[in-house]
């Protein structure tokens, strides 16, 4: 009996620089993603609102709409998306998950190729949870009194 084949996980990359697209594009097509990119704020917003992405991967330093920025457009639109910041001054900014919205923090450096696709494989690893904690409780409670 065959198994049907696993369906390969759609990255959004938003890069401002055609060169650094064109090389994460290439690199996330040759670990077997299918890769849609833009190269402003605005395309990506409007390409993760337009389709279904498991991982979105957003530069730092973006003209009009920035990442952090963007990362709460997001967000917004979905809560549970996994989204991955880059950004070549990481320290110098101290840029964590915490102050921009992002799941992770890669920085840009001789490593990053390695250090992206571990945390997009950790991320398409993470299982997203169905309701936000706080519904869940309520439902819950809702379940409890409606037993009574």
């Amino acid at each position: 009996m065959k198994t049907p084949p696993t369906p390969q996980p759609n990255i959004l990359l938003i890069n401002r620089n055609r060169d650094g697209l064109l090389v994460r594009s290439s690199l996330l097509k040759d670990l077997g993603y299918r890769v849609a990119a833009a190269q402003s704020g605005e395309e990506g917003l409007k390409l993760f609102e337009g389709s279904a992405f498991d991982v979105v991967v957003v530069d730092h330093h973006m003209p009009r709409i920035g990442g952090v920025e963007l990362i709460k457009g997001i967000r917004k639109s979905n809560p549970q998306a996994r989204v991955i910041l880059l950004s070549g001054q990481v320290d110098a900014l101290a840029l964590t998950p915490e102050s921009t919205g992002a799941d992770v923090v890669v920085a840009k450096s001789g490593s990053e190729a390695t250090q992206l696709a571990r945390a997009i494989k950790r991320l398409l690893n993470r299982p997203v949870p169905r309701k936000p904690p706080a519904s869940q409780k309520r439902s819950g409670a809702l379940t409890r009194t409606a037993a009574r």
